[in-house]
């Protein structure tokens, strides 16, 4: 069980989906905030979805398969010990009730109840998995874990993705947790197991906050690496350029133009941009504009000449080329595809 006394600032660890409720929706609509939100833009223009979600029990020798390679995702212990298997881990995580696995960069994983898969009798597709209640008085299953996916259409092209860590494991041994999340998790148990009216929405709306407490703990962690995009918004001066990217990518932007909004010397912004994020203003934009582009070639009709002065390029001709480069395939084969994997039914990945 969670327990209240759960206060973290330390909680990571993967676990993934378990279908149950679909969100038709975008889990990050536009924010609206001012200065904007640069996490929740990032997410936004990825076309993150919120996919699955539910809580799973298992019994002796069970394996449960997650086809996630186009997610990012969570998995909360809520009884028993569990496994992790990953081609992406050294070794099979063990994690304990309270403890918290986040996939960051997506991967084929199984979640077991032994160290070792080959000693398991039951190996299932978590979305085909029976989302069963325990019930008074019927046998208490070995282990019990809530699986949540946060999931993209496309490989993102930002920066912010490539950084995060393969995994990152949280456990509630290594200290308590910040309230927000402890009462967060106990809030998430006790709906998905009374499924009262209302439910669905409180469960999203737990699973979010969750999710986003646990970026900004991997965004602090991985700000201390140096040359990063998390390392750079710390800087205020650099910080303050990356929003003006974002928040106006379609801006005739010069070298010039950014260092003056940001208050440095042409010089000191290439240099402390280089420093602190590996990378050059002009090409961070282009990537900015690219992530959009992409988008609006996903979520929108609207024509490429439309897009193109939409993310700051003249003609489409200009903007297929850079696009072409950055993500590897022409607009319309991108587009093409998109409509293509919309029409699956269900998938995972």
């Amino acid at each position: 069980m969670i327990r209240r006394k759960f206060s973290t600032d330390n909680v990571q660890k993967y676990y993934f989906h378990v279908q149950s409720y679909k969100s038709p929706a975008p889990s990050f609509p536009h924010s609206g905030l001012n200065p904007m939100d640069l996490l929740t833009d990032i997410f936004r223009q990825a076309g993150l979805r919120r996919r699955l979600l539910d809580q799973r029990h298992l019994r002796d020798a069970t394996a449960l398969q997650f086809p996630c390679d186009r997610s990012m995702g969570l998995h909360i212990v809520t009884q028993g010990q569990v496994y992790v298997h990953a081609p992406t881990l050294p070794r099979p995580q063990c994690l304990e009730a309270g403890d918290i696995a986040v996939m960051a960069r997506g991967c084929l994983h199984s979640v077991s109840t032994h160290p070792d898969l080959q000693a398991v009798r039951t190996v299932a597709l978590a979305h085909g998995w029976p989302v069963e209640s325990v019930q008074a008085g019927s046998p208490m299953p070995q282990s019990s874990l809530i699986s949540g996916a946060y999931q993209f259409w496309h490989h993102p092209v930002h920066p912010f993705f490539d950084e995060m860590p393969n995994w990152l494991v949280l456990r509630q041994s290594d200290g308590p947790y910040p309230s927000a999340m402890a009462h967060s998790m106990e809030l998430l148990q006790q709906e998905l197991a009374l499924r009262e009216l209302g439910s669905e929405t409180l469960v999203y709306g737990l699973l979010d906050v969750i999710f986003v407490l646990l970026m900004r703990e991997m965004l602090r962690r991985q700000g201390e690496a140096p040359a990063c995009w998390s390392h750079a918004v710390q800087d205020a001066l650099v910080g303050k350029a990356v929003q003006a990217l974002h928040e106006d990518c379609a801006r005739a932007w010069t070298l010039d133009s950014l260092a003056q909004h940001a208050g440095l010397s042409r010089t000191s912004l290439a240099e402390r941009f280089r420093e602190s994020m590996g990378n050059t203003p002009l090409n961070y934009l282009r990537t900015v504009r690219m992530q959009k582009a992409m988008a609006a070639l996903s979520e929108s009709e609207r024509s490429l000449e439309q897009i193109a002065q939409e993310v700051g390029y003249t003609d489409a001709f200009s903007f297929s080329k850079v696009f072409k480069r950055t993500v590897g395939v022409a607009p319309r084969d991108f587009r093409r595809q998109d409509t293509q994997d919309k029409a699956l039914q269900w998938r995972i990945g």
